[in-house]
């Protein structure tokens, strides 16, 4: 019954706000177009609001789940016209407070103890209230002022009501749109189930919080609260109360001195850090989720809360990704069209000239102008609708990094207009890939693999083994022994190559070495074996890079 109410409601702000105007009617089978046609919803008037303002607000009628999601999908402008991605970036989670009673009862529930004995002081009023959890002012007995975390109670059971809700539509669309199996409808449903569900464990964000902080200790581009694990459970989570000033309080911030410049360069040092330093990065960075430290104006630093959602990337997206925004900006679309092949973002019969020119017509117009005057929002909506020109499919796996991506753009267009992203951003990646792909990068490499290789060798001799034992009890001609033999000449061939490789590395690398500085063979004949072990194997993966 309680769902049927719900779907209802959902049906009510439909109609009301006439969203069957964003439906592609014409391109549904002949009894759903009719059924559209006959819907109850015609019998209300149009309201004298844009399309992006009537979606936005039903939204927000809908609650907390719709209002978040509508959060993320404003990011996604493959999905939606500019002016509705636009109007969806406005929602904001206007959630009434649940009573500092219940909030007290959940706290008691989930760390056993009641509220007077865990703190010293605790403020029933909230200080912020959200769609997933509300958070209050209170103080340990050790004096520590900290904040606590407390979940919405019941708001998992409104998530998985609305969530099946989404997922029905999303594949109504995915079946009955043109456009929806290249847009992935499901998929994107299914990216927003796992985000949203991430957000209700408070453990889950503590750990990311703690993450985060590591990576970042004694940075000064961002601080991160420490968590305090005593007190923190899937429903409560209590860490460091911070002080500084909200980043959308521009003036405050001028006020206090600060030099903008810095500390809108320092967010884009702090995004392209966090994605390609760490592969972790958090994915939440609107203005009411940032602070800044103002106690050294001439070099503020950022304060980060709220880690419900973090965003990683697979190695091989990560290295895609950096050489195709410094193929971007070196102006290489040859090399940006051929990225996308090769990734598999576009389909491989693509044509690279017809692809490499319309990527130049997008993004020639946006080069060496100031950040005021680019619009990220209109070169991603470009950058789309070429896409769709070449089939390429929604990467489900960018989605978040775009979404913090266009956070860095509106604060860094609120901090400091004249900023200039392209010269910020180049150097840094440019760095990336040299320790990425320089010495340094490939012994790391070598240190990271070499003892699963290590531990794997032993076990050769028996696997071939139990394959050859395999192939003369099923026959020559099974497909499965085919297959296998294959896989073992592909796999003597592999090995033959490595030890070539290899030893041609060491010989290299000792002449090249042993010729050197009188002080370099001293060290040379100081150095322990597994030193030289190291250098060839490093020398190694060079000539293989190389080949």
């Amino acid at each position: 019954m309680t769902r049927l109410r719900r779907l209802f409601r959902i049906t009510w702000v439909f109609c009301r706000y006439r969203l069957d105007t964003f439906l592609p009617v014409a391109d549904l089978p002949v009894p759903l177009k009719l059924l559209f046609l006959l819907a109850p919803w015609h019998l209300f008037p149009r309201p004298r609001l844009s399309r992006g303002d009537r979606l936005r607000r039903a939204l927000e009628e809908l609650g907390p789940v719709f209002v978040k999601f509508g959060q993320i999908l404003s990011t996604r402008r493959d999905l939606l016209p500019d002016d509705m991605a636009e109007a969806l970036k406005q929602l904001q989670d206007r959630v009434p407070p649940f009573p500092g009673d219940t909030a007290r009862q959940i706290i008691e529930r989930a760390l056993g103890q009641p509220v007077s004995e865990l703190f010293a002081e605790f403020s029933a009023e909230p200080m912020a209230s959200a769609s997933v959890a509300q958070v209050h002012a209170a103080t340990l007995h050790d004096g520590q002022q900290v904040v606590v975390k407390v979940l919405r109670p019941g708001i998992e059971r409104v998530i998985n009501q609305d969530l099946s809700l989404m997922y029905l539509l999303a594949r109504l669309l995915e079946r009955y749109w043109s456009e929806g199996r290249r847009l992935r409808p499901v998929e994107v449903v299914a990216d927003y189930d796992a985000t949203i569900h991430d957000e209700l464990d408070l453990q889950r964000e503590a750990a990311n919080a703690s993450q985060l902080r590591r990576n970042f200790e004694g940075s000064p581009l961002i601080y991160i609260p420490q968590i305090d694990w005593h007190y923190t459970r899937r429903s409560v989570l209590v860490m460091e109360r911070i002080h500084g000033i909200p980043i959308a309080d521009v003036d405050a911030l001028r006020a206090a001195g600060v030099n903008m410049k810095v500390l809108a360069e320092k967010g884009v040092e702090i995004f392209f850090t966090q994605v390609f330093r760490d592969s972790f990065f958090h994915a939440d960075m609107h203005p009411g989720n940032i602070f800044v430290d103002v106690r050294n104006p001439a070099d503020p630093r950022y304060i980060a809360v709220d880690f419900g959602i973090v965003g990683t990337l697979a190695p091989d997206d990560q290295s895609y990704l950096a050489r195709n925004l410094l193929a971007f900006f070196r102006r290489d679309y040859r090399q940006v069209a051929e990225l996308h092949i090769q990734s598999g973002w576009v389909p491989p019969d693509t044509r690279v000239n017809e692809f490499e020119a319309a990527i130049r017509t997008v993004c020639e117009p946006i080069f060496e102008r100031p950040l005021k005057d680019i619009s990220f929002g209109h070169f991603l909506l470009r950058l789309f609708q070429t896409a769709r020109r070449f089939n390429m499919e929604v990467q489900p796996q960018l989605v978040l990094l775009q979404k913090t991506l266009l956070n860095v753009e509106g604060l860094g267009r609120q901090l400091y207009p004249e900023l200039d992203l392209w010269s910020t951003a180049q150097p840094f990646l440019e760095d990336w890939m040299r320790k990425r792909i320089g010495p340094g990068g490939l012994l790391k490499s070598l240190q990271s693999h070499l003892p699963s290789w290590l531990e794997q060798s032993p076990e050769m001799p028996q696997l071939v083994h139990d394959a050859l034992l395999q192939l003369r009890q099923s026959g020559p001609s099974d497909p499965r022994s085919r297959a296998t033999l294959a896989f073992l000449e592909a796999q003597q061939a592999r090995s033959e190559r490595r030890w070539r490789r290899t030893t041609l590395a060491a010989v290299l690398l000792a002449a090249a070495l042993l010729g050197g500085e009188p002080e370099t063979r001293l060290w040379l004949a100081q150095a322990p074996a597994w030193s030289w072990a190291l250098m060839a194997g490093a020398a190694a993966l060079l000539l293989r890079a190389g080949r």
